[in-house]
C-alpha cells in the first residue's frame, strides 16, 4: 500500500523539524513544495506532500497515517 500525506504548517522551523522527522521515519517527498499567504492569520504557510510504501497492510479510512 502506498500511505499518502500532506504536511502544512507556519513559515518557520517547525516546519522543517515536521518534514525531517516525517523523512528520517521511511516518507519520501512528493513532488514540490507549496507556500501561500494566510489572509486569517497574516502569515506565509508551507506544504510538503510525502509518500511512502507499506508491505501486508491494507488501507483503513480510520488508520492514523502519521503512525506508519
Amino acid at each position: 500500500m502506498k500511505l499518502y500525506r500532506y504536511l502544512t504548517g507556519p513559515d518557520d522551523a517547525s516546519f522543517c523539524h515536521k518534514v525531517t522527522d516525517a523523512v528520517s521515519k521511511g516518507w519520501h517527498l512528493f513532488g514540490s513544495p507549496t507556500y501561500a499567504f494566510d489572509a486569517e492569520t497574516k502569515s506565509m504557510r508551507c506544504g510538503q506532500a510525502v509518500v511512502k510504501d507499506i508491505d501486508g497492510v491494507e488501507y483503513e479510512p480510520g488508520m492514523k497515517l502519521s503512525d506508519y
